[in-house]
């Protein structure tokens, strides 16, 4: 393989830094027998989701559900190991020139698409043009901000083109919303049939019952043990432990640690990871009154975070800022109110011209995570003791992501995917151009400025600095209120071997996965 250099190097470091605390998933909890079961090959796995995925395009997936389905059928440029390093997927290797502003990509041979078709340059330079293009509508287009054109010399040869360095676009490119299609395919079709080359290939979907996948015998990374997954509808979390120990799913991730407890003693595996992820109240300051900075101000100083953990989660987490990556982790008392302050968020309002309150409302999921409603329960009472009334509207999981997409929302109760890099995390949310900018609500010349700064600078403790100073903006101009990061929690059968949770709560592990005889 081609060495890297420092700037694809330097992604991973840090990075490295949440290893100990996944020590915690290595050890994991039994109640059933010290005896390890053997791997057997084949057999289909069962696992009990929630919700039913909301879209089958990768470049349009921002559902949970949806991004953990689609990281068994597509293939990325680059990968994340274990530890959240970047590593070869797509592309074998890489090698950047001309002051990082030119990348160019060795792809693999002899991977195909899941319909037969060669996997090549064509590919690449035909999806990353795509996902580029404004009417594609790609969430994750701002990631590829910094190519201005990608050239395919040869059938294994990519060659990207960059207007400035980019610090975080090999690890951005490890998104399953930069999945590689082929050329010949088009967004109507994957929306019904997806065709990627991932370990697993689509096979039939039920609408709210199940999602079938089999075997990608020619995967190029191995062929997978199981001879398939299948991705049954159980919309209750408590009814999937159910499942769980009557032997009809055999994996889950569990996000109620309620429910998580009720796993132990029970005969099944369970193991915690520390997730990226987290939990945010999202503030749209583009809708009065939270377009004053004194209202959002008043709203960040009447909450208690760890209150909302302890109430929501049972305490099992961490109060956080808003990077939650290991490298550049926020630190989450560098705010206006660290801690709660009633008599200053009332300060505030009074400032604001609202002396005697006013009234919010606020957008919940139901079914995307366990504890969305217990957390609007509590926010909501905790704002009330600053005069300020929060309506909640619930809606279920579909109703709500297409809300939040289209930011028609004053403020969103929501849990959020974390990344390795800060850029990757942010790029899309808080600058002007980016794709999720409606969703974020907020955005201005110094932000953009940082985040730009931030992509081209390649020196880790710059890059610190940095983000440092995108977060004090942040949470200065009390953008979201940032709450708490938790655990997940995976629960299985004694049966399953093999699988290794990911901190950014990635899938991608069900590729090694094998169920005991």
């Amino acid at each position: 393989m081609k060495l890297r250099t420092a700037l694809g190097a330097s992604l991973g470091r840090g990075a490295t830094a949440i290893a100990a605390a996944l020590l915690l998933v290595a050890a994991g909890c039994s109640s059933g027998s010290d005896d390890t079961p053997t791997p057997t090959e084949g057999g289909t796995l069962v696992v009990g989701y929630p919700v039913d995925p909301n879209s089958l395009d990768p470049w349009k997936a921002t559902q949970f559900q949806s991004v953990h389905l689609l990281e068994q059928i597509y293939g990325t440029l680059t990968q994340l190991d274990k530890d959240l390093n970047v590593v070869p997927g797509l592309a074998e290797s890489w090698e950047y020139a001309d002051d990082n502003t030119t990348l160019t990509l060795t792809l693999r041979e002899g991977v195909t698409f899941h319909d037969g078709k060669p996997f090549g340059s064509a590919d690449v330079k035909s999806s990353i043009d795509r996902i580029k293009d404004p009417a594609t509508a790609a969430v994750a287009a701002s990631t590829l901000a910094s190519v201005e054109s990608v050239d395919a010399p040869d059938a294994t040869t990519v060659v990207l083109n960059l207007t400035n360095a980019d610090a975080g676009l090999l690890a951005g490119l490890a998104s399953v919303n930069l999945a590689m299609l082929s050329e010949e395919d088009t967004s109507e079709g994957i929306a019904t049939e997806p065709n990627g080359t991932g370990p697993f290939a689509f096979d039939s979907r039920t609408a709210n019952q199940s999602i079938s996948l089999t075997s990608n015998t020619t995967y190029w990374g191995g062929e997978p043990k199981l001879d398939g997954l299948e991705f049954r509808i159980i919309p209750d979390e408590t009814s999937i432990v159910a499942a769980l120990q009557s032997g009809d799913v055999q994996f889950a991730v569990l996000q109620d640690p309620l429910v998580a407890q009720t796993v132990e003693g029970s005969g099944l595996v369970l193991s915690k990871t520390p997730g990226l992820a987290y939990h945010v109240l999202q503030l749209n300051a583009r809708s009065a009154p939270l377009d004053k900075l004194e209202v959002r101000l008043a709203i960040q100083c009447a909450i208690d975070r760890q209150q909302v953990l302890d109430t929501a989660a049972l305490g099992e987490g961490q109060v956080v800022g808003p990077i939650t990556s290991p490298a550049y982790l926020s630190d989450p008392d560098a705010r206006p109110c660290p801690t709660r302050d009633v008599d200053k968020a009332k300060d505030y309002l009074t400032e604001a011209g609202y002396p005697d309150g006013l009234t919010i409302t606020s957008i919940v999921s139901t079914g995307q995570y366990a504890t969305s409603v217990n957390e609007a329960q509590n926010l909501q009472a905790q704002l009330k003791d600053a005069g300020i009334t929060l309506e909640l509207e619930t809606l279920e999981s579909g109703a709500y992501v297409d809300r939040w997409i289209a930011g028609t929302f004053q403020t969103a109760v929501a849990l959020n995917g974390g990344r390795p890099d800060p850029d990757g995390m942010y790029g899309r949310y808080f600058t002007s151009t980016g794709n999720l900018n409606k969703v974020a609500g907020y955005s201005s010349p110094e932000l953009d400025a940082l985040m730009a700064e931030g992509k081209q600078t390649t020196d880790p403790a710059e890059r610190k600095e940095i983000y440092t100073q995108v977060s004090e903006l942040l949470e200065e101009n009390a953008v979201w209120v940032w709450l708490f990061s938790s655990f997940e929690y995976t629960a299985t059968t004694a049966s399953v071997t093999g699988y290794q949770p990911m901190a950014n709560g990635s899938f991608q592990f069900l590729r090694d996965v094998s169920l005991a005889g």
